[in-house]
Order: C-alpha cells, then structure tokens, then sequence
C-alpha cells in the first residue's frame, strides 16, 4: 500500500523537490516549463506587524523567478469559514515585505493553490481560477490569484493536472499506473512517493522483527539464569544489527539484483552507525549502483 500525499510530512517533503515544484506549478498555472527558472522554497510564518495580530503560518511557502509568490495548500478536512481564512492568508502574503514608509512598488503577485479532499464549489469543475475582475470579465489586475483544485471530483480529459489529481489519491500501485503523462517532474514524484512508501513498510517490518525477537529473548530470560546476562545483551546487540543488514537488502531487492558481494558486505557489517547510514542511502537510492556511490561501499 502506498503511503498518503494527503498527510502533511509527506505533502511537504514532495514539494521539497524543486523538479516536483516547477512540473506541478506549470502545470496548474499554465505555464511553460522552461519558464520555471527557479521555484525556492520561503519562510512559512507570516510576519506578524503587531504583538496581538494573528500568527500566519502557511503549508508550503514558494518563490518563482520574477519574485511572484505561492502558497501551496492541502486541507482534508471542510473548515468553517474557508474563504474569509484563504482570503486572510493571500492578503497577509501580499503585503509581507511593505513595512511603514516604503513604497507600494514592493508588492508583489501573490497566488494560492489549494488542493481539497472536499467538494466546495457547486458543478463538476475541479479546478477553479479566480481572478480579480468586473462582471464583464475585465481583469483590475493579476497581483492576487486564486486557484482551487477539488481532489474528489471526477476527472476530464487527460492533461498534467489532471494527473497530478490521480497522484494525490493514490492508494495502491494500480493508481500510479493510471498516470498517463510521464514528464519528468511528476516521474521524480512517483518515485518519490514509492520510496517513502518502501521507507513505510520496511520501518514497519524491522520493528516486527524487532517485536519478534524481543518476545523471543522473554522467553529465553524466563529459562535463562542470573549469569548469562551478558550474553543476553550481546545476543540483542546482533539481531539488531542482522534486522539492518535484511532491512537494506530488502531495499536494494526492491531495484535489481543484489551482487553476491555486495550482499556479502552487507552481511558482515558489524557497525550499527554504518548499517544505519546504508539504510538511509538505500531508501532513497533509484538503482543498486547509486547505492553503492552514495554509501562509498567498496567492493
């Protein structure tokens, strides 16, 4: 089972991606790729200008060339008063960087993109533009923009969105296939999304094994005397260690066949900080040989 992008840690830690950041901003805003010069991530607490202000904290704060900003949101859950607290947050983004006496010339184009696990509009539009405009459609100017992006609406035609909407509620590996779009940006995000998944359910599995063996050594001090105690630690200190060795080469299974040798060095590694190091590079290594570049392993 994959791993939710609707949980926080993992929302944050995709968008830490730059690659990610550029396709998915191009993507809903319509803009070429290689107009996506740069997208760095902000600070996410909004200044306050007086002790008694509220304190804004954004999800995820960026800045794209030309100095345009972007709060990216994800809300799962239908809050009361929504659109006052949305409009709150875009205003205090805009007028961030104006302090007392400075020129209006400092503002800039702020936009908000708010993915919901809700419907809030009415229609089946999923993804909403709102603009500052006359009723006649005759645009004021495009330093505020607004865009929502309901994740629980039927989908259209096929276009990068539209896949982006399908990775957000991705569950199982069969979703992932539904992707139909391959660009680079939402390929590192796929990857990226099993990786943290693989990293989910091998922290799952070590600390089954962990549980196992620590029921198992129980039972063995219930028959065991005063006097082997200390071989009871040492015998803890070694499946500890063999837990990380299957653990890291469970990983590496996951991307080709293991070298003999190298699965022979993984073995006979008797360094927990080591193995733990291996652990790290083979969670977020995309083949055997970036493993082995990244944990300098010689073999």
């Amino acid at each position: 089972m994959l791993i939710s992008l609707k949980t926080d840690y993992v929302f944050k830690e995709l968008f830490a991606h730059e690659n990610v950041r550029k396709q998915f901003l191009s993507d809903v805003l319509d803009i070429p790729l290689e107009e996506m010069k740069s997208v760095r991530i902000m600070n996410p607490f909004l200044r306050r200008r007086f002790r008694r202000q509220k304190e804004g904290i954004l999800d995820m704060a960026l800045e794209m060339v030309g100095g345009a900003k972007v709060n990216i949101e994800l809300q799962v859950r239908r809050q009361e008063n929504w659109v006052k607290r949305k409009l709150f947050y875009l205003a205090r983004l805009y007028t961030e960087d104006l302090f007392a006496g400075q020129n209006y010339d400092r503002l800039r184009k702020c936009i908000s993109i708010s993915l919901l696990d809700f419907n809030l509009t009415q229609g089946e539009e999923y993804h909403t533009e709102y603009r500052l405009r006359t009723k006649g459609g005759k645009e004021l100017t495009d330093l505020f923009e607004l865009h929502i992006v309901e994740l629980r609406k039927p989908l259209g035609e096929t276009d990068g969105l539209d896949d982006w909407i399908r990775l957000f509620n991705a569950t199982a590996e069969e979703d992932l296939e539904m992707i139909k779009i391959k660009n680079a940006g939402i390929r590192e995000a796929i990857e990226e999304l099993r990786t943290m998944s693989l990293a989910r359910t091998l922290r799952f599995l070590y600390e089954e094994r962990l549980k196992a063996r620590r029921d198992r050594w129980a039972e063995d001090e219930y028959v065991r005397n005063e006097g082997r105690a200390e071989g009871r630690i040492e015998g803890q200190a070694e499946g500890r260690i063999e837990g990380t060795a299957q653990s890291i080469l469970l990983l590496l299974n996951g991307l080709g066949d293991v070298p003999s040798e190298l699965s022979k060095k993984i073995r006979s590694e008797k360094n927990m900080d080591t193995l733990n190091q291996w652990l790290k590079a083979a969670a977020k290594a995309e083949s055997i040989e970036q493993f082995i570049q990244s944990s300098s392993i010689r073999l």
